[in-house]
């Protein structure tokens, strides 16, 4: 099953990297972009568009960031109330078993 998803992935792989290649083929005009206070120099359109897609995943990525840290204190929260919930319980049960006894 292991080699499986390695080769499930080794497939994708090779897939996204022939996509990203035939992509890089086909967006080789040079383009200056002009951001109103600044003119960047000109490089081809596949290098912005990839330069983009990267500056917006990490700006989704530091958005994200706070969320991630939220649920994380609530995951560490409720795993330390659920294993004090269950030192509770084996004291309950070595309690009851003492009173039977």
């Amino acid at each position: 099953m292991r080699w499986l998803k390695g080769l499930i992935l080794a497939i994708i792989l090779i897939c996204v990297l022939l996509v990203g290649m035939l992509f890089a083929v086909n967006n080789q005009q040079t383009i200056a972009l002009d951001l109103i206070w600044i003119e960047l120099p000109p490089v081809s359109l596949s290098v912005w568009l990839l330069a983009t897609l990267a500056c917006g995943v990490l700006l989704g990525m530091l958005a994200m960031m706070g969320v991630y840290i939220r649920l994380r204190a609530l995951l560490t929260r409720a795993q330390r109330h659920n294993q004090q919930q269950r030192k509770e319980l084996d004291r309950l049960r070595v309690q009851e078993l003492k009173e039977v006894a």
